[in-house]
């Protein structure tokens, strides 16, 4: 009786799955942009960031190895079970394949097959399910924050995990697989941000349609195809980097100024890159002259969105974050470039307002297929995503220039990742500027010349895409003026984009909102068999 009950909850559990999934749901805003698919197991890799960044604040060897495993290892994104059943597979498991099982407390657990299982195999691998919502998206998160949390004295989150034993309802098999599992070993993640790095060879340099650009800037300069873990790992193992230029010898410094260079470099480097990949491979995906076939594409925009946001700021991105969008908002504050006209010390960033116009836009030109226009979309996103570690850059030269008493190793750590972040993009524009830029603000190079930083940036702007009025000066709250030499450049060529005039934070929305009922107008037109795409496409062609 007790196995016909457990049966029946299994067999129920995946009917709901089923059911689930052929449902079209709304999605909650990422800092006011509108997904249209689920992301937010994506948008969790800032707890990640954010685990990490409280291990290292202990400034000790311990907690910088709990970092590094977090770091490695993951805990809050893409999380799996890996269990050993009791009598091998008697058929193929496919990847995503549904499996339901029960958890600690008796409660049905939901996942599916992380990879493709073969006839035999005794050991599968499970992903936890996601929900739309942020804040209850998955119910197991254990990884590598296990460690610190046991240190934290605080718990992970256990509660939707499977029960260390039990069974498992397999979809498309008549049979139920005992099984058993470590709770606190077995728990893993199969996204972490050291694999944003390593990975990006595969998924950068060598797919069908790269070397991505933006990712080519950067391996040249380095001479590595893992140049952001490289340094991550050297400031975790306190040595030297071997790249082909910008090497930093973290030797030199002790647990804070590694410890700058491990979470920023964490962000800026690793994270950031991988931002624009995810708008690359939606590209590539991307089917021209086509309303009901970009899902796929549309999904991996998303996910860029994401990883550039994180769960932290919330669906206004007014919170604090722990990503690029936290970057930019509080660089605005020191350069005068908040609010939607880049004239504030206070609020969210110009350039976040601009990038959410850029975020929604790309996404509306994919779903009806205008790939061309969305390509503008990526491209302009990435000159500007660059504008926060120049405004890092400028600052920490400054303190370093005209604070060098108390500036300390931490300036210097932060200038030196700031840097490390831009210096392949100033490189591709001018070698000798990138060279001035990088001999100032090295790890060890001490005391910097603000002024020579500052003109071997502004030299290079146009050729970034970026503008003097995206970056702004060096504004002193205290006096209520630019800081002495660090005031705005004045010769500003902005280059021509598909950008709307901002003021947009609610416009952006209604923009979006008008495009999704577009859209839909659009493929019921086509099920009705009166197709309305091809006279709206030759109106709006070369339109950006």
């Amino acid at each position: 009786m007790k196995f016909f009950a457990l049966s029946l909850l299994l067999a129920t559990a995946d009917a709901s799955i089923r059911s689930s999934t052929s449902r079209r749901l709304s999605f909650e805003l990422i800092a006011g942009y509108s997904p249209r698919s689920q992301v937010t197991d994506h948008n969790a890799i800032d707890l990640d960031q954010a685990a990490m960044e409280l291990s290292l604040s202990d400034g000790t060897a311990q907690s910088f190895q709990v970092a590094r495993e977090i770091y490695e290892q993951g805990g809050f994104s893409k999380s799996f079970a890996q269990v050993i059943l009791s009598q091998p597979l008697s058929r193929t498991v496919s990847k995503g394949t549904q499996i339901t099982g029960l958890g600690q407390n008796g409660q049905v657990v939901l996942g599916k097959a992380i990879g493709d299982f073969l006839p035999g195999s005794e050991i599968i691998r499970i992903q936890y399910k996601t929900s739309d919502i942020q804040s209850s998206y998955v119910g197991c998160q254990v990884g590598a924050v296990f460690e610190r949390d046991l240190a934290k004295d605080t718990s992970s989150s256990m509660v939707g995990c499977f029960a260390a034993g039990g069974q498992l309802s397999i979809e498309g098999s008549p049979e139920r697989y005992n099984y058993t599992y470590n709770v606190f070993e077995d728990n893993d993640n199969a996204r972490t941000i050291q694999g944003f790095s390593t990975g990006a060879k595969d998924k950068m340099y060598d797919c069908a349609t790269c070397p991505y650009s933006d990712y080519e800037k950067f391996v040249e300069y380095y001479g590595a195809f893992d140049y952001a873990d490289q340094w991550v790992l050297a400031a975790f193992a306190s040595k030297n980097t071997d790249f082909k230029r910008g090497n930093a010898n973290f030797a030199q410094y002790g647990f804070t100024g590694r410890g700058e260079a491990i979470k920023k470099g964490t962000v800026y480097m690793n994270i950031m890159m991988y931002v624009i990949r995810e708008f690359e491979d939606a590209l590539d995906d991307c089917k021209a002259k086509c309303i009901n076939c970009n899902d796929d594409p549309v999904h991996a925009w998303d996910e860029g969105v994401a990883f550039y946001t994180g769960s932290l700021e919330g669906q206004d991105g007014v919170n604090s974050g722990k990503l690029y969008h936290a970057l930019a908002d509080k660089r605005c504050q020191n350069f005068k470039t908040c609010g939607t006209q880049g004239s504030e010390v206070t609020g969210i960033s110009k350039l976040n307002y601009d990038l959410l116009s850029e975020f929604g836009r790309g996404q509306q030109e994919l779903l009806v297929g205008n790939c061309d226009a969305a390509r503008v979309s990526k491209e302009r996103i990435a000159e500007l995503i660059f504008v926060p570690v120049v405004q890092g850059s400028l600052r920490y030269a400054y303190i370093t220039d005209k604070e060098i008493a108390t500036a300390g190793e931490k300036a210097e750590a932060e200038g030196a990742v700031f840097a490390a972040a831009v210096l392949p993009v100033v490189h591709a524009c001018n070698a000798k500027d990138a060279e001035i830029i990088y001999d100032n603000l090295a790890v060890g190079s001490g005391k910097a010349d603000f002024a020579a930083v500052k003109k071997a940036f502004e030299r290079n702007y146009k050729c970034m895409g970026i503008t003097c009025e995206d970056v702004g000066g060096l504004w002193d709250s205290t006096q209520n003026k630019y800081m002495p030499g660090a005031s705005p450049c004045r010769a500003s060529s902005k280059k021509e984009t598909n950008g709307l005039a901002i003021g947009l934070g609610v416009s952006a929305g209604l923009i979006a909102l008008v495009g999704v009922g577009a859209v839909l107008f659009m493929r019921q037109r086509e099920v009705m068999g009166s197709p309305i795409f091809e006279p709206a496409l030759q109106k709006t062609e070369g339109i950006a």
